[in-house]
């Protein structure tokens, strides 16, 4: 039998490309989204000319660490993921100039050096996971141990927003204001009818607590029966998140990130329903909590599940470090009895890919997934994907099953070119400053309630 020729995993070229995407004025606890912001593309070439691509956040404070970063690649085979893993820690970071900052990007708690590093490495891990895939004709998920599902479920990613950004900044779509209870049921509504979403979350900590309250309500009567969520991004105080709670109880799936840092959730978790009140199958009673701003790392991990300050993570393979981490993630929480879901934030439809490609290998997603990505209409694959009945199919073609639209990204890199520096690092609470009558924000000092 004649032996096929082996194929060169020999890295031989690394292109980064920064580009910036059309972005709506979303609201949350920091303020609001630009009208533009920055991502990073990767793209990870191989001696035989095989290239595979990736996706991450393309903030300055990212792409000072992805630029050496691929300089120490060519050489290196692209199946050396733990290799390749090593190597990224080489990566020099300025302490000082990340520490004690927030993370509003990533909307995940405090920022480190090595939480950066782990979102720059994700970009580069997923587009060695698409080349090898295209090298051995197997789709993502067959080199991550194989699909246990034909499709994922998504969920619907409601925002309190604007109809425009201020000063008529940036891109202006179709979906108008929505800063009621009135305007969050008719997005909401629009997303059932575009893309046939069964579960809503909907992004909290810009109104009063109450305000929210009444808005998931008319949510719950308008959609009954349909799994609700409500993210203040840590915006309240324990004391208020109880409130909160209690008002909710019956009508939401989880609440997620009600106040900032393990001990308050804890605290929260505690007085809801008793510290280790555990019902059926070890998932615990009553209001379940979640979060993907106090365990994106894995020494957060124990503090957080001893002391039962969380009953759902929301994986982010962007966060822990790629896909093989975001696998290892779902296996803890099997451990712990911890359900999982999965977080997004402003992404296109690379990250969407590798969203997709991970979530059909977990036995235990227990949630529908988070995505922005109806919210994004820029992107760089040549085709969009298509969500139906609120679900993607995940994909049996080689790699991540999606292709470069250089034009696409070469227009969006144009953009980021010619930006004069004020988009290509996200600040929510900058943007605020620049709508009508909030000139002196400056972000919230949390708990805000």
């Amino acid at each position: 039998m004649t032996q096929k020729p082996s194929r060169n995993l020999t890295i031989a070229e690394v292109r980064l490309t920064p580009v910036l995407i059309s972005d709506p004025p979303l609201l949350n606890v920091h303020g609001v989204h630009q009208p533009y912001t920055p991502r990073l593309v990767v793209e990870i070439v191989t001696e035989d000319g095989v290239t595979g691509i990736g996706e991450t956040y393309g903030d300055t404070k990212y792409l000072d660490i992805a630029r050496p970063y691929a300089e120490l690649l060519p050489g290196h085979s692209i199946a050396d993921f733990n290799g390749l893993a090593a190597l990224a820690q080489q990566v020099g970071i300025d302490e000082a100039r990340v520490e004690d900052a927030v993370d509003v990007g990533g909307l995940r708690g405090i920022q480190t050096a090595d939480k950066l590093r782990l979102s720059v490495f994700s970009a580069f891990e997923v587009a060695c996971l698409d080349a090898l895939g295209k090298v051995q004709g197997l789709p993502v998920h067959a080199l991550l141990g194989g699909k246990v599902r034909d499709t994922v479920e998504y969920s619907a990613y409601l925002f309190y927003r604007w109809a425009e950004h201020p000063d008529g900044a940036g891109e202006r779509d179709s979906w108008g204001e929505a800063v009621d209870p009135a305007g969050i049921v008719a997005q909401a509504r629009r997303f059932v009818d575009d893309y046939g979403f069964t579960s809503f979350k909907l992004k909290g900590g810009v109104f009063p607590p109450a305000e929210e309250i009444a808005a998931i309500k008319a949510l719950a009567e308008a959609f009954p029966g349909h799994p609700l969520r409500l993210d203040p991004n840590g915006g309240w105080s324990p004391e208020t998140s109880l409130k909160v709670a209690a008002e909710l109880a019956d009508v939401l799936e989880y609440l997620e990130d009600p106040t900032s840092g393990t001990a308050n959730m804890a605290e929260v978790s505690a007085a809801v329903k008793g510290a280790g009140s555990r019902g059926a199958g070890g998932r615990q009673e009553g209001v379940l909590l979640a979060t993907n701003m106090c365990v994106t790392t894995v020494p957060e991990i124990r503090e957080a599940f001893l002391t039962d300050a969380v009953q759902v993570v929301l994986s982010d393979h962007h966060y822990w470090g790629g896909l093989h981490a975001t696998r290892e993630l779902a296996a803890i929480c099997r451990t712990f009895g911890v359900g999982l879901s999965m977080h997004s934030n402003t992404h296109m439809g690379i990250s969407l890919a590798a969203m997709t490609h991970v979530a059909a290998t977990v036995p235990n997603l227990d949630y529908a997934c988070d995505s922005h990505y109806p919210w994004q209409t820029d992107d760089v694959i040549t085709a969009r994907h298509v969500f139906t009945d609120g679900r993607l199919p995940v994909s049996g073609a080689p790699g991540l099953g999606v292709e470069l639209d250089r034009e696409k990204l070469a227009a969006l890199h144009r953009r980021w070119l010619d930006d004069d520096g004020t988009m290509r690092d996200r600040d929510d609470a900058a943007a605020m400053r620049k709508g009508t009558g909030y000139e002196d924000w400056t972000g919230p000092v949390l708990p805000r309630w």
